[in-house]
């Protein structure tokens, strides 16, 4: 077994069962790509077992922290199974959820979420990906589903000298089965393609704030509804069943448009009460406010603008820009709910942006109810970094 010893002082944070090593941590040692190291303080101790990356700035993100604990399939199974069991214990209102979410179930680097009897994964670190196989096995073994797509296409591959890869990996076959399938979310139907589909298909972690927003467009009244970023109607649909009588959708997706509006006639809701707009939400907005437009409820759901902290203050204009217009384009005592994905941007500098943003537009707001991800999509105590979705549900005074 190939050794990694750390820079002396460098050991406290896997002493804190946190399981990133930085490059500059490391005094010495190597080995391929995935391949398991033990990890050792500056003195000799151990620390952890981990799957080093020669190319990433996670020099080494660790399995496991019990020195008698063995990297192998069994310890893959089982961390697979707790992970999956977890999932079966939270009740969750709809028959798509993430069975693993990285870090948060011990597994750097794998995401897999299930739609109905189809598993979607990603493998986006060198040691996942060089367990794929035995996973993959796994993961079909555990559920009992034979079907398994891979989505290993994210940016994230590429700082691990990883290429990007895609199609079936368990079951189906490409140009042959089908990646377009429709899931039951809270009673409503919402159709999802896995291989054209943003991640692994659909935002699962917006699951509850999607019942939260029909739930308070209906106890507040909110008759006119604004869906920035829409990509598939997730929002528009909840408005809907929600009591909203107009849902104008705007996206720079054409695909993801024309499926949006597959959902609301899924639902059975008149498509003739929605607009939807192919264009740039940023000019939309702008637009919208010269034109004197206004609504009762607004949600923006913007993708990530700063994957990193390096990108925060650029990331930051252009959250507090879109906030301060969708304020502006609220009725008073109008409903917005506002998020950011962006890891690099915590929840308390998210709150600073949105409340600046109130600021330029000349207009407060109450603060309802702070949101974040689904169940699904756990946050541990040993890794706060996982708690990359925040929002806010305000209401303008």
């Amino acid at each position: 077994m190939k050794t990694i010893r750390l820079r002396d002082g460098k050991e406290r944070s896997l002493q804190r069962r946190h399981p990133w090593v930085f490059e500059g941590s490391v005094a010495r040692g190597g080995a391929d790509a995935g391949e398991t190291v033990r990890v050792e303080s500056h003195a000799g101790q151990f620390l952890a077992w981990g799957a080093f990356s020669p190319q990433s700035m996670f020099r080494v993100r660790a399995w496991s922290f019990v020195e008698a604990e063995r990297i192998d399939a069994a310890f893959f199974e089982s961390r697979l199974r707790h992970a999956i069991a977890l999932r079966g214990r939270l009740g969750i209102a709809s028959d798509a959820m993430r069975l693993v979410h990285g870090e948060a179930d011990g597994l750097p680097g794998l995401i897999v979420d299930r739609y109905g009897d189809v598993l979607c994964a990603q493998f986006l670190s060198a040691g996942a990906e060089r367990w794929r196989e035995v996973i993959a096995d796994a993961l079909c073994a555990i559920t009992g589903l034979s079907h398994l797509y891979e989505r290993s296409d994210a940016s994230v591959r590429a700082l691990e000298g990883l290429t990007p890869r895609t199609g079936w990996l368990r079951g189906g076959v490409a140009g042959q089965t089908p990646t377009e399938l429709a899931i039951t979310e809270h009673g409503w139907t919402l159709g999802v393609d896995l291989a054209q589909g943003h991640k692994t298909g659909y935002y699962l972690d917006q699951r509850e704030n999607r019942r939260r927003f029909a739930e308070l467009v209906r106890q507040l009244g909110c008759r006119s509804v604004l869906n920035c970023f829409c990509y598939t109607g997730g929002f528009s649909v909840a408005a809907l069943a929600g009591g909203a009588r107009k849902v104008v959708s705007v996206d720079s997706s054409a695909p993801a448009l024309a499926l949006a509006r597959d959902n609301i006639r899924r639902n059975g809701f008149d498509d003739a009460a929605c607009e939807f707009a192919d264009a740039d939400v940023n000019h939309w907005l702008r637009d919208a406010l010269a034109n004197g437009r206004t609504f009762d409820a607004i949600v923006l759901d913007p993708p990530k603008f700063a994957p990193t902290a390096a990108h925060a203050e650029r990331a930051a204009r252009a959250y507090k820009d879109i906030n301060r217009l969708a304020l502006k384009l609220l009725v008073p005592g109008g409903l917005l709910l506002t998020f950011s994905c962006s890891g690099g941007i915590s929840a308390d500098l998210f709150h600073k942006i949105v409340a600046g943003a109130g600021l330029d537009a000349g207009v407060n707001a109450a603060i309802l109810q702070r949101l974040e991800a689904s169940c699904d999509h756990p946050t541990t105590i040993e890794f706060p970094e996982g708690e990359y979705l925040k929002g806010l549900a305000l209401l303008k005074v």
